[in-house]
């Protein structure tokens, strides 16, 4: 690895801080009502980019309208200065960072949730229109398992196989996770279009935007002998190739967004894996006409 830093950012996850849900009728509180509610999003953020691209398969831009925020957060700690006035308009004296990705309700003008995984869960569930829902009934359970698939076998593994002052023993039993991994979704793909059922689901999502990662931020990280056993997975790879000219996919890919971000909070070395592209992102990305990437 060369010794090459990039900024010597924390990146530690926080847990969120808003759990509220939108329920099916007004008891819950919080209702399903086109145009109540509002995204503040980055799209250069994992969990931006998850929501955002979930956001345009259900067709919402007319019934939940997005908020864009900067590719790299403004304020200590990962926050956003626009954030602020919902942050504190939601709980007494909040003196935490005012971090992305948000749901907000508009009527009230505080936060609902703050918590990726359930506002996608919400929006497919309050507000998709029955021809394309990204958790269909009965499977559940398939989703949840490539989701702590791609959480635990691809991320988590991945910041472990290139984390700074790691032992030797334990990069490589972090890459031997990642490749496993991988490998598991390699055969559940082979042979097949989608990875649940016979269409589009939040599991091809999270798959895409854990493939995004781990060539646009993690093999900056890794050896150029890892990478090509990343790479060596060819189905998952035509996978992403193929949903990235996809409009709902391809045209949230900020790319330029994706990098800035990862140097101004990365604290990891770069390695001779950068050198290594999987993908030719740019030239597989469906055009994106009226970008808001910032």
């Amino acid at each position: 690895m060369s010794s090459t830093p990039l900024a010597a950012v924390p990146s530690a996850q926080r847990s969120a801080r808003f759990r509220g849900r939108i329920g099916r009728d007004a008891h819950s509180g919080h209702y399903a009502v086109p145009r109540r509610y509002r995204l503040h999003l980055t799209t250069a953020c994992p969990d931006g980019l998850r929501i955002a691209v979930g956001h345009s398969l259900l067709a919402l831009d007319d019934i939940c309208p997005i908020t864009f925020l900067t590719a790299v957060p403004d304020c200590p700690g990962g926050g956003h200065s626009a954030l602020r006035p919902l942050y504190e308009a939601s709980a007494h004296r909040y003196a935490g960072p005012a971090l992305a990705p948000v749901l907000s309700d508009d009527w009230s003008g505080r936060i609902v949730s703050s918590h990726a995984p359930d506002i996608l869960r919400d929006l497919d569930r309050c507000f998709g229109d029955g021809r394309a829902r990204l958790y269909p009934s009965g499977a559940e359970t398939e989703i949840e398992e490539v989701e702590r698939l791609c959480a635990q076998g691809i991320e988590a593994a991945a910041q472990r196989a290139g984390r700074v002052g790691a032992e030797p023993a334990e990069r490589a039993a972090a890459l031997d996770v990642l490749t496993d991994t991988l490998a598991r979704l390699e055969r559940r793909l082979t042979g097949r279009e989608f990875l649940v059922g016979d269409g589009l689901t939040a599991a091809d999502v999270e798959l895409w935007v854990a493939l995004v990662q781990l060539d646009t931020v993690h093999r900056h990280h890794l050896d150029a002998a890892a990478v090509h056993r990343v790479a060596g997975h060819p189905a998952l790879w035509a996978h992403a190739r193929r949903l990235a000219a996809r409009p709902a996919f391809g045209a949230h890919l900020d790319l330029d967004g994706i990098a800035r971000r990862h140097h101004a909070r990365c604290a990891g070395l770069e390695a001779a894996g950068s050198a290594v592209q999987i993908l030719d992102w740019a030239h597989h990305t469906a055009a994106a006409p009226g970008s808001r990437h910032r």
